[in-house]
């Protein structure tokens, strides 16, 4: 175990052989007495996270063309054995919680396994966290979003503390002259673990406290008191929070109570004099998935913080934070979805059951090509809003509408869609996938996370209609890019015309169904312009033409199968 507060040091050759894979039985030491061990696919590591068609289309598409050779870089790196096993061991040696040092001095300090800071250095010096906000290429904050996507294969958890740093700075610009102190350590690609002076450091990582107890995703409840003191802006804050992630985190965005109600605050860990600012660590939550990631109850009694935005804009100051978050909850799902395909995939190309190959097997192949669509529909969708974003921090006005409320249906929608679809890749493996050493586990428990994060399901639906009744602009910009593929599927305009009617006097009750029809509209609608008919076929005739069962593996017979699958499953070399 090492501290954040120590450098943890470079990766050193792995204790294993590395086998490349060849389809040949594994070689066992010489053999056993007993059985011989055929039938079992090689590791899947080394490959290339990046190789995605669906993926590098909407990159280009989406603006971002110029960072390809970055991304091919990186998606190499993603599917070698060293990174899978960094992957593997920050999950199965989790972050341990010390409140004390040896002498009885109040730390609370959080160690996790080198091979979490081997992720984070790599995330940070990506890309990944701030970086797109200090860069004025277009496309940066897709180019970001596409590393998500490939860099996600390693594991889930330490995109958590990257995301809310990215998320972090268009908040921390409602105050400028805190954003001039923080903004340029916040948009480092410096990864520089460890409790010290912010300013001393070479880069920043940003948390958030929001919920407590008796509230959750209603912050407006909470009870966390902030009282001003006699220096312009800073307050001292007292009270509980109840799920704040990654907490040696070097800031965190907080939400308390002042005296013009519910505000913004910024919280250092340690403060501009170098003391530790009062930030007690009452336990770690003990979490179904994301384990690599503490998440921790802090107590607030005195501590320091800066006011972001004007008192009682709280939630108006946050909401541009929680835009990006959502976009990487939508994003995780959809890498969620992709890593698990491809497993499934290798699995069944080198298994074989009944006298053939698991992948030859019909039955096999339809369950396989609808996870395909599943897969890219919504990797299509999540690159589509990352272009949303791109554009509406340019100022596009259009966009910005679209992406209000698009967000908030791909975060509904694709984060729910996610833990069916994980479970279905596992079953593929068989018996083989339900056991820890094949990562599926890990997988599946991490699927429902990004369902909750940033609101549940009917916080989602109902932001939905909420925007829709204070800004008729969200709905003409749903529609207008639903117009665009308009008369090229009759299946497409149907359902568009059931949309349109829906929306009529939307119900709170109705809700789900409406932003579930939003959601296959939308994505039918990018895939009918954007992918093969093979792939846009299947996909209007199952999810919106009815011609579809209850589970994966139900598409009609009409369905191209083999289209869909040789655009979703490159050879492997």
């Amino acid at each position: 175990m090492t501290t954040l507060a120590q450098e943890p040091q470079e990766p050193q050759e792995p204790p294993y052989e590395s086998h490349e894979p060849s389809g040949e039985p594994w070689p066992g030491p010489e053999g056993y007495a007993t059985h011989d061990v055929t039938n079992q696919p090689p590791p899947l590591a080394p490959y290339d996270a990046s190789d995605d068609t669906a993926l590098l289309e909407g990159v280009r598409r989406e603006g971002a063309g110029w960072a390809e050779d970055g991304l091919r870089r990186l998606g190499r790196r993603a599917g070698s054995a060293e990174a899978q096993e960094w992957g593997d061991l920050a999950n199965r040696h989790e972050p341990v919680l010390r409140t004390h040092d040896r002498y009885g001095n109040r730390v609370d300090e959080v160690e996790y396994h080198p091979s979490w800071h081997h992720l984070m250095r790599v995330a940070v010096g990506e890309g990944l966290a701030g970086a797109p906000w200090a860069d004025d290429r277009r496309g940066a904050h897709v180019a970001r979003t596409a590393g998500g996507l490939v860099w996600g294969h390693t594991e889930a958890g330490h995109g958590c503390p990257t995301s809310m740093t990215y998320a972090a700075v268009p908040a921390l610009r409602a105050q400028p002259e805190l954003a001039k102190v923080y903004e340029p350590l916040l948009t480092s690609r410096e990864y520089e673990p460890g409790l010290r002076t912010p300013t001393a450091k070479r880069g920043l990582l940003a948390g958030m406290g929001m919920t407590e107890k008796q509230g959750g995703s209603d912050v407006r409840t909470n009870t966390t008191r902030a009282t001003a003191t006699a220096e312009p802006g800073v307050y001292t804050l007292r009270g509980h929070k109840w799920f704040t992630s990654a907490p040696m985190c070097d800031v965190f965005l907080v939400l308390a109570q002042a005296a013009g109600g519910l505000s913004c605050f910024l919280v250092p860990r340690v403060l501009p004099d170098g003391t530790r600012n009062t930030f007690r660590i009452q336990r770690l939550k003990d979490k179904l998935g994301n384990r690599s990631n503490a998440s921790s109850e802090p107590e607030f009694d005195g501590t320091v913080a800066w006011l972001v935005g004007p008192e009682g804009q709280g939630v108006k100051t946050i909401i541009e934070m929680v835009n990006c978050t959502r976009l990487d909850c939508v994003m995780s799902s959809a890498t969620l979805m992709r890593k698990t395909l491809v497993e499934a995939g290798h699995h069944v190309r080198h298994r074989s059951a009944f006298g053939a190959r698991l992948v030859d097997q019909p039955l096999m192949r339809n369950v396989l090509a609808d996870l395909a669509l599943e897969s890219e529909a919504a990797t299509t969708l999540t690159l589509r809003l990352a272009g949303a974003a791109d554009r509406a921090v340019r100022g596009d006005e259009g966009e910005v509408a679209f992406r209000r409320i698009a967000t908030a249906v791909g975060k509904y929608w694709v984060t729910k869609r996610g833990p069916a679809f994980t479970a279905e890749a596992l079953e593929c493996l068989g018996g083989n996938g339900y056991v820890e050493e094949s990562g599926m586990p890990r997988h599946y428990r991490e699927a429902p996370l990004l369902s909750i994060w940033e609101g549940s399901g009917n916080v989602n639906a109902l932001d939905v209609l909420r925007a829709l009744g204070r800004s008729p602009a969200c709905a003409d910009a749903l529609f207008a890019e639903l117009a665009l593929a308009g008369g090229a599927d009759a299946r497409l305009d149907a359902a568009v015309a059931r949309l349109r009617a829906g929306l009529g006097e939307p119900s709170e009750t109705g809700a789900r169904r409406l932003v579930e029809l939003m959601a296959l509209t939308l994505q039918a609608s990018l895939l009918v312009r954007h992918a093969p008919p093979a792939v846009a076929d299947a996909f209007c005739a199952s999810r919106l033409g009815g011609d579809w069962g209850h589970s994966f593996g139900t598409l009609p017979d009409t369905a191209d199968l083999g289209g869909i699958l040789a655009r979703a499953l490159p050879e492997e070399s």
